[in-house]
């Protein structure tokens, strides 16, 4: 795929760099591919099920990106029952794997604004309470216009994605499982702790 950028990688390991990812089948020759990953200490259930909620809301910046409304940090009952077809984020899911990765294709919309793009989110169990999330999105371009659009995207979607990943693990950690009682129908709290 298309040649290094500075805003291609977020936070991953040469292995994540080489890996291939379900989105690669979709994306258009040449594309650019953007990947950001983030380790988060809980397992891959909970962290597949909080992924699901990209369904409902971006989990990023909400004042610019969700109309000022503050992504849920409850879980949304039904967000876990994924479809072919359906919305998430700026693509429609192609394919999926429970509790390991969810792939969509960019909607018309998103592929007037920003070009050909693929999105896979894509998680691995590190063990019984550890899990490794990434991230990986491509990024076709037709001529220079579309190569410096896409130059643009990658600095964007890096600003985005790596608050959005941090907030997810947030999630997915306050609400990881307990022998005691669940805690994932709790509404979580909010963390002065910036990203």
């Amino acid at each position: 795929m298309g040649s290094y950028d500075r805003f291609q990688f977020w936070n991953v390991t040469a292995a994540e760099r080489e890996a291939t990812y379900p989105s690669d089948r979709y994306a258009e020759p040449g594309s650019m591919r953007f990947l950001r990953a983030i380790s988060i200490d809980t397992d891959a259930a909970t962290v597949f099920r909080w992924l699901c909620q990209l369904k409902v809301a971006p989990y990023s910046y909400d004042w610019l990106d969700n109309l000022g409304r503050r992504s849920p940090r409850r879980l949304t009952p039904g967000a876990e029952r994924l479809a072919v077809g359906q919305r998430f984020l700026v693509s429609r899911i192609v394919e999926f794997e429970h509790g390991r990765h969810i792939t969509g294709v960019e909607t018309a919309a998103a592929r007037a604004l920003f070009g050909p793009m693929t999105l896979s989110y894509q998680v691995t169990a590190c063990g019984p309470a550890a899990s490794r999330l990434v991230a990986c999105l491509t990024v076709g371009a037709a001529g220079r216009v579309g190569r410096a659009r896409r130059r643009l995207l990658g600095a964007g979607d890096l600003l985005m994605m790596r608050k959005q990943l941090l907030t997810l693990k947030e999630c997915a950690e306050q609400s990881r499982p307990s022998q005691s009682s669940p805690k994932s129908s709790r509404p979580l709290r909010s963390r002065s702790r910036g990203a």
